[in-house]
């Protein structure tokens, strides 16, 4: 599959690229700058040995026909709007967490009650959203020989969309459960501070979660 990573320059977006370039599928890097997006895309290649493609956020959109939004919540509205028009009918992951530092250790809810229902709005009726990825650490994530064990909650209101993202989870050598429609990404949002805060408590290195009770399987 075709995947544009906007704001794919940084931790997040250097793990998730480089883990589904050596699952086979072809890797988009965008930043702002499109000669950023290009040199760090050289860069990750180099370092772990995949194939990456590298230039601005509406370039990584244009490529795509799956797109990934990693970028920090004050960057969250601007990001979505400068890429609403290239998005068209496309499957778009949201994995924003609104943290507000200094206080990332306790829950805030924006305006929206959560970032990826205001990246509804941000985006044209037909664009496909769906919100995952929020509890993964990208210490974690960033490490292609880190083995998880966690599972990654998926949300949206297109089950179809949700079914191809947690696919494309379990190539990043994860569990995609499905979470149910994009409302409940207020709830998978708000774990986020919780899990930061046990890190800090118990002096752990990203601390997940895992469902149980379904069939491995599912």
């Amino acid at each position: 599959m075709k995947i544009g990573i906007v704001g794919g320059t940084g931790r997040e977006g250097r793990g998730l690229g480089v883990r589904w370039a050596k699952a086979g599928h072809d890797v988009f890097i965008g930043s702002r700058q499109s000669d950023k997006g290009v040199a760090k895309a050289a860069e990750f290649a180099k370092e772990f040995g995949v194939t990456l493609q590298g230039g601005d956020n509406v370039a990584a959109c244009n490529h795509a026909e799956l797109i990934i939004v990693t970028v920090p919540y004050s960057a969250h509205q601007g990001t979505f709007e400068s890429i609403k028009d290239q998005v068209g009918d496309k499957v778009v992951v949201d994995i924003t967490v609104p943290l507000q530092p200094p206080k990332v250790r306790s829950v805030h809810l924006p305006k929206g009650e959560a970032a990826a229902l205001e990246a509804r709005g941000y985006l044209n009726d037909d664009a496909r959203l769906v919100a995952a990825l929020h509890h993964i650490s990208s210490e974690h994530l960033s490490d292609p020989d880190h083995a998880f064990d966690c599972d990654v909650l998926v949300c949206g209101d297109d089950k179809d969309a949700r079914a191809t993202v947690i696919s494309l989870i379990s190539d990043l050598g994860l569990r995609g459960v499905d979470a149910g429609v994009l409302k409940n990404a207020v709830a998978l949002e708000s774990l986020t501070p919780v899990l930061l805060h046990i890190n800090r408590r118990y002096k752990s290195v990203g601390s997940g979660i895992r469902i149980t009770g379904i069939p491995e399987s599912e």
